[in-house]
């Protein structure tokens, strides 16, 4: 009985309430004639009545810019062509013949001389170069929450606009008439329009083009953060392959700058949506957001229990138009690069000879088939060689034993970690390698072999997208790696996008990361990245960033004065300067 009595009731309020009520205000009070109130909200006007007579800049600029909340509404009028040149020929026969008899000590000389020239050159751009003429009409409404606030902002408003040589007049009396000039109904109330009127040609239009400031809002971005500038939400969808050229990043910001805090945001919110992510973490920074989201954090090094073989031959790693030995060859001999030091062609050669001369004895050859055992399944990696295979092959041969020398300490001494099968699951969204314990020394094998691991787990799917976060990536593009390696690194970023993947770059060593090949790897990292976020960076960093990004003067000091959590990002064309926003559950999870 009571249920039907309230179905009564709603069915009741639905027949007598359309659309429009459900939408009005409670209240509206307009018996104060400087503003409107609206529940409790309040509403007061601006007209801009006058501008400078020439005018080189975007004329609302300065006031989009600002935080405070407004709307703004520009009314442009078509004038008769034909009409106004008739009109504008009466104007300055008149003027012109005033000008001639008239007393020369009149005051208001100098403004009909004005007026007489502007007539001129009006008249002569429609005669001419077939310019049109309009009316221009600028009305702006500040929303506050208190008088207060409101008087504040208004006068704040009116201070921008006249320092910017525009005049203005507030609305009082006539509140309600801006109020609903600014909302989108296409009204230009006739009891304002005659103030507010201005008359501008149609090149001049570009002037009052009011999308100036660099709010950026993809339709399916995670939130980043805030635009400094007007506090507008900048939401960024890197996969989205129309927009941008491909979904690499590089994040750059001295220690404590906010720089490992955004990144961790970016792995918690891709998180939330599925995303495959793999992270090289030489700094164990990552560990807690990797235990909260239920990730899986790979330990590696000397008191680890979890193994990666170099020399495993992977289902996934086979390269396009390469056979699975060939593309292995190729990354050996990347990793032996920084095992051994770049070679001559001849031990090259003479390395490649004992890797193949290794696989063979596992029989595996460049024939694909050898992959597979006889029941066609992949050879796991209990059934590939290990670097013990290749010293016992090394130390049969008076040529190579240079290269068993430097091979020991992966066999007997403190890497021998790296002489194991592989015995670690990879089959979580998140994964991280936490490769600390390795030491300064030899932070860069550890980087090399998780980097082509999970390259190879980019490689699988095309069509998933998927994300490899390389921090601390001067270790390998910059002076203490080699170009073979930066080589492998760059063709990462460059090719990533065809498998739906992302590279990121984070380093706080900019100088470093451009100091391999007169900076040639870090440039082209940093072409091949559509998203740059730069914060605080130290006046060196800043001098060598400047060589190889686009970089405005004004950005430059704008990077030197961050706060913590702030950062200049260039997303796209966008040179957006924002704040990176967090919720407090986020944080919790992060630091």
């Amino acid at each position: 009985m009571k249920k039907r009595r309230i179905d009564n009731i709603e069915n009741f309020y639905d027949g007598i309430l359309n659309i429009k009520d459900k939408m009005a205000p409670s209240y509206i009070n307009n018996k104060n004639p400087k503003y409107l109130e609206i529940d409790g909200t309040f509403y007061s006007g601006i007209l801009v009545i006058d501008y400078y007579r020439e005018y080189n800049d975007i004329i609302l600029k300065n006031i989009i810019n600002t935080n405070i909340n407004m709307n703004i509404s520009i009314f442009y009028e078509k004038q008769d062509t034909y009409k106004t040149i008739k009109d504008l020929t009466y104007f300055i026969g008149n003027v012109g013949v005033d000008l001639k008899s008239g007393n020369e000590n009149r005051q208001d000389i100098d403004i009909a001389a004005y007026s007489y020239t502007d007539a001129k050159y009006i008249r002569k751009e429609m005669q001419v170069n077939n310019e049109e003429l309009y009316f221009l009409y600028t009305y702006i409404i500040i929303i506050s929450e208190t008088e207060q606030e409101m008087e504040r902002n208004l006068n704040k408003i009116e201070g921008i606009l006249q320092a910017s040589g525009m005049m203005t007049r507030k609305g009082n009396f006539r509140q309600e008439q801006v109020y609903n000039s600014c909302l989108p109904l296409m009204e230009n109330n006739k009891d304002i329009k005659n103030v507010a009127r201005r008359n501008i040609l149609g090149s001049g239009l570009v002037s009052t083009y009011p999308f100036v400031s660099s709010n950026l809002c993809d339709e399916n971005g995670i939130f980043i953060g805030t635009n400094i500038y007007n506090n507008s939400m900048i939401l960024v969808d890197r996969f989205n392959k129309e927009k941008y050229k491909n979904a690499n990043m590089c994040i750059f910001g001295t220690s404590g700058a906010g720089k490992s805090f955004y990144t961790k945001l970016l792995i918690l919110r891709y998180r939330l949506l599925g995303l495959d992510q793999y992270i090289i973490d030489p700094e164990r920074e990552y560990t807690k957001i990797c235990e909260n989201l239920d990730g899986v954090c790979i330990k590696f090094g000397p008191t680890s229990n979890s193994y990666i073989n170099i020399l495993d031959i992977r289902e996934e790693e086979i390269e396009e138009e390469k056979g699975f030995l060939v593309s292995k060859l190729s990354k050996l001999r990347i990793f032996f690069s920084l095992v051994f030091g770049e070679l001559d062609e001849e031990n090259v050669a003479l390395l490649e000879e004992k890797l193949i001369e290794v696989y063979k004895e596992k029989g595996i050859t460049f024939d694909d088939n050898s992959l597979y055992n006889e029941n066609k399944e992949f050879k796991k990696s209990s059934q590939m060689p290990i670097l013990q295979d290749l010293y016992e092959i090394l130390e049969n041969d008076e040529k190579t034993l240079f290269f068993k020398r430097k091979l020991y300490p992966f066999i007997y001494g403190s890497l021998k970690f790296l002489n194991n099968f592989t015995n670690v699951e990879l089959e979580n969204k998140l994964i991280v390698a936490d490769i600390y314990e390795l030491g300064e020394e030899n932070l860069k094998y550890g980087m090399y072999i998780f980097t082509e691991l999970f390259w190879d787990k980019i490689k699988k799917d095309r069509n998933k997208n998927k994300a490899i976060y390389l921090d601390e990536i001067w270790r390998l593009i910059g002076v203490t790696s080699n170009k073979f390696v930066a080589s492998f690194i760059y063709k990462i970023f460059k090719t990533i996008r065809k498998y739906g993947g992302s590279a990121v770059a984070i380093t706080q060593d900019v100088s470093d990361l451009f100091s391999l090949e007169n900076g040639t790897y870090g440039k082209s990292i940093l072409n091949n990245s559509s998203i740059k976020s730069f914060f605080s960076l130290e006046e060196e960093n800043i001098l060598v960033l400047e060589k190889y990004a686009n970089i405005s003067e004004k950005e430059k000091i704008e990077i030197k004065s961050l706060k913590r959590g702030e950062a200049l990002m260039f997303i796209g064309d966008n040179h957006i300067l924002s704040k990176v926003e967090a919720s407090e559950y986020e944080k919790e999870l992060i630091v």
